[in-house]
């Protein structure tokens, strides 16, 4: 089993920062894509950044030159990163990772999701 916990979520107001984390644990053998989605009230679920294992990364047209998308590979650990934050970013962010996990002598690769975090941005 596999968990992933994020941190980081809050109140800010407009043009202010918030740094996003995701802790993996668990049955973890190593972790491929790690990424962050968010969903605003009434809107579906949206990509806004992703990162691979070699550090190749990939942003939502709307969050690119102020979100930054990086990992710790050795705490299995990707943050985000939030500058220039707007009203229209609000929304519960959710981690997400494609986890090889260890299943007694083999390994499967698995997709998980974190809880979410609320990040809230209003004067």
């Amino acid at each position: 089993q596999v968990q992933l916990v994020e941190s980081g979520g809050g109140l800010v107001q407009p043009g202010g920062s918030l740094r996003l984390s995701c802790a993996a644990s668990g049955s973890i053998s190593s972790i491929n894509r790690m990424g962050w989605y968010r969903q605003a009230p009434g809107k579906e679920r949206e990509l806004v950044a992703a990162i691979t294992s070699g550090g190749s990364t990939n942003y939502a047209d709307s969050v690119k030159g102020r979100f930054t998308i990086s990992r710790d590979n050795a705490k299995n650990t990707v943050y985000l990163q939030m500058n220039s934050l707007k009203p229209e970013d609000t929304a519960v962010y959710y981690c997400n990772a494609d986890v090889w996990t260890i299943q007694g002598p083999t390994r499967m690769l698995l997709n998980y999701w974190g809880q979410g975090t609320q990040v809230t941005v209003s004067s």
